[in-house]
């Protein structure tokens, strides 16, 4: 993540000013467990442009201040930011999480007060906003629901449960007239902005895990976002092109040596695939996955093999695919 130029520093001696007196105070950093905006972004992973947006647009977190304007957070701020990362998670825009935290409760305790009716009800206001720059073709109100989008939700729900619903929406209705347009210009957006996202994780990261369609049966973006939900901040992925020959996955692996091939797919698996997949498994020196519906379709088949299966939600992908790689999970 890039830092900003005036990026808060940490103080030896901070001068603090007592909020509600507005009375400066000498003190400590390592008695008052303040820290900088620069820990605390390492310490939650969320960056310091992120943390100052919650805090002047919406405000859920009130740093202390020292005389000269530098921010210092409390660990119960850093509790906070961890809380805010969980609603997150749970598919809870940003601008209502305010609400909720003021409450002062666990987040377990909290899980009666956003029915899924209300979440769902939430999703679907911005799937309207979607449709209405697709239907108009406004490649610049789209840009803008997008980023609003982003900025709100956790990365698998943007996709998981709000843009590729509608996407799917409307890769079903093409026989009317329109829809087919619609649906093209969508998919082009969408790919573009993964495939951003995904060169951005590629340049930071080495490309460790080989991502590929299983004999075609998945769309472009379906494989990209299962890429992008592979990815992480230890570990990049390098996605090849739809239409890979299977036969010759074990020619590309030999070449590029990643610590992983995992074949996607959300067809439902034939017959013959555990065959297939054990047969290219032995030719391989890295683990083999499986990831997409015919993941959890085919696990009772693949179990007992060596074949690991990831799933098809976006975090317990990226979870598994960590636990395979540090050898902690059995296939």
């Amino acid at each position: 993540m890039r830092s900003e130029p005036h990026m808060d520093v940490e103080l030896q001696m901070p001068v603090l000013t007592d909020v509600a007196s507005g009375v400066p105070q000498a003190v400590s950093l390592e008695q008052q467990e303040l820290f900088p905006i620069r820990e605390v972004s390492r310490l939650t992973g969320v960056n310091p442009v992120t943390l100052r947006a919650w805090e002047r647009r919406y405000g859920l977190i009130v740093p202390t201040r020292t005389e000269s304007g530098h921010r210092l957070y409390s660990m119960t701020d850093i509790e906070r930011v961890r809380s805010i990362l969980g609603w997150i998670e749970r598919g809870v825009a940003v601008s209502k999480i305010g609400k909720i935290l003021a409450r002062s409760e666990p987040l377990q305790a909290l899980s009666h007060i956003i029915p899924n009716d209300l979440v769902q009800a939430d999703y679907a206001q911005w799937q309207q906003q979607v449709q209405a720059a697709v239907s108009a073709f406004d490649d610049v109100q789209l840009e803008q629901v997008y980023g609003q989008i982003y900025s709100s939700y956790s990365q698998p729900v943007v996709f998981q449960d709000i843009l590729l619903p509608l996407w799917k929406q409307l890769l079903q209705r093409q026989d009317s007239f329109g829809r087919t347009s619609e649906w093209l210009f969508l998919d082009g957006f969408l790919r573009s902005r993964v495939l951003q996202r995904l060169m951005l994780i590629r340049d930071k990261q080495p490309r460790r895990v080989i991502v590929s369609a299983l004999d075609g049966q998945c769309r472009e973006l379906e494989l990209l976002v299962a890429a992008l939900f592979l990815s992480s901040g230890q570990t990049g992925v390098r996605v090849l092109t739809i239409g890979q020959p299977f036969d010759e996955l074990t020619l590309v692996c030999e070449r590029i040596k990643p610590q992983a091939l995992v074949l996607f797919s959300n067809h439902v698996p034939a017959p013959e695939l555990p065959r297939r997949l054990n047969r290219l498994a032995m030719s391989l020196e890295c683990p083999l996955l499986l990831a997409g519906d015919a993941s959890d379709l085919a696990q009772e088949s693949l179990a007992g093999s060596s074949i690991g299966c990831l799933g098809n939600e976006g975090v317990v992908m990226r979870q598994r695919l960590k636990q395979f790689l540090a050898g902690d999970l059995d296939t």
